[in-house]
């Protein structure tokens, strides 16, 4: 679905590849080009983008958006050299960012709560995380995953000295699970709703019920700074046609995804509907307003890394993110 917890590799802001900060050129039928940027492959995090682009919301808005894929430099990096104006990241990728001073900013939070959990076969007995002392843990070789699982071990009364770590990169969960390694991380919103349409009962292990902390907001929608100062209208269009498209995706998820089906072809249509449905109730939450982002989760997270030697100084988080050009917050 989306490779989880990514380091963010340091970028050179060059002249050369930086954005004029005015969200692309003007066609001749008036509308702005935008380039959105996304974070891994398209997906059911992604449902509201593709609903707001096949429903008129962006031309409506005056905007012509283009959706592409990372590539090898990332969403955070390619949206903060000005070569796309939006884009997906999690807050940690945020955090990281801005101490290198590459001047991101969240716009809204596109899921409310952090779905991500350990995840392994029932068989296996996984049930806490004191459970998985002697097993191994199959990751993507980033500091934030061995942290976090330290973390709610320690909680537990256990030691991640006696989990066995090995990088399985872009493996297939299922597959790794059953030839690899005893237990992952994946998003539950899609990940999990595959193994009940397969059939394939999980154990999962839920972060935030052992750290507060953790409940962090992944995956959020991002621009950079030079948008904000330069190009506002631009910005609160983008949004606000956007949080139209994540609306839709919760008054009606099946139409919403038939939206990404028909961007996105070879995606399982089953496997779609069954997810967006799982999300319908999850991209809100308990906020007051689709892409809500409190001070305190941003806050508590970024604490809780500096604690955890992830990062080497504090961050403003006032700074990481905004809800300024959400149309809840008017």
């Amino acid at each position: 679905m989306k490779k989880l917890l990514s380091i963010f590799i340091p970028v050179l802001l060059l002249a050369a590849c930086g954005g004029n900060g005015d969200g692309g050129q003007t066609e001749d039928d008036g509308l702005t080009e935008v380039t959105f940027v996304l974070d891994w492959t398209p997906n059911t995090n992604h449902t509201g983008i593709y609903a707001a682009q096949a429903e008129g919301y962006y031309e409506e808005a005056g905007l012509d958006v283009e959706i592409i894929l990372p590539g090898e430099a990332g969403a955070e990096q390619t949206v903060a050299t000005g070569n796309g104006d939006f884009g997906i990241s999690a807050q940690e990728n945020v955090t990281q960012a801005r101490l290198q001073d590459v001047s991101i900013v969240s716009l809204a939070a596109i899921i409310q709560d952090n779905t991500s959990v350990l995840a392994s076969p029932k068989e296996y007995g996984l049930e806490t995380p004191s459970d998985l002392e002697g097993h191994t843990y199959g990751g993507y070789g980033s500091p934030i995953e061995e942290e976090t699982i330290a973390s709610i071990m320690q909680a537990d009364d256990a030691d991640i000295e006696n989990v066995d770590i090995i990088n399985i990169g872009d493996t297939d969960f299922f597959t790794a699970v059953q030839r690899d390694v005893d237990f992952a991380w994946i998003y539950y919103g899609w990940t999990g709703v595959e193994a009940e349409l397969r059939d394939f009962p999980l154990n999962t292990i839920d972060f935030t019920e052992y750290s507060d902390a953790l409940n962090f907001y992944t995956p959020v929608l991002i621009t950079n700074e030079e948008m904000i100062e330069n190009d506002k209208e631009t910005v609160e269009a983008f949004t606000e046609a956007t949080t139209k498209g994540y609306q839709l995706a919760m008054d009606d998820p099946e139409t919403a995804a038939q939206h990404l089906l028909d961007a996105e072809p070879d995606l399982d249509e089953e496997l779609v509907m069954a997810s967006q449905e799982w999300l319908t109730d999850v991209y809100q939450g308990n906020a007051p307003y689709w892409g809500h982002q409190e001070r305190d989760v941003w806050e508590n997270y970024m604490n809780w890394m500096y604690e955890s030697g992830l990062i080497e100084s504090e961050l403003d988080v006032d700074q990481a993110f905004t809800n300024e050009y959400l149309p809840g917050e008017e």
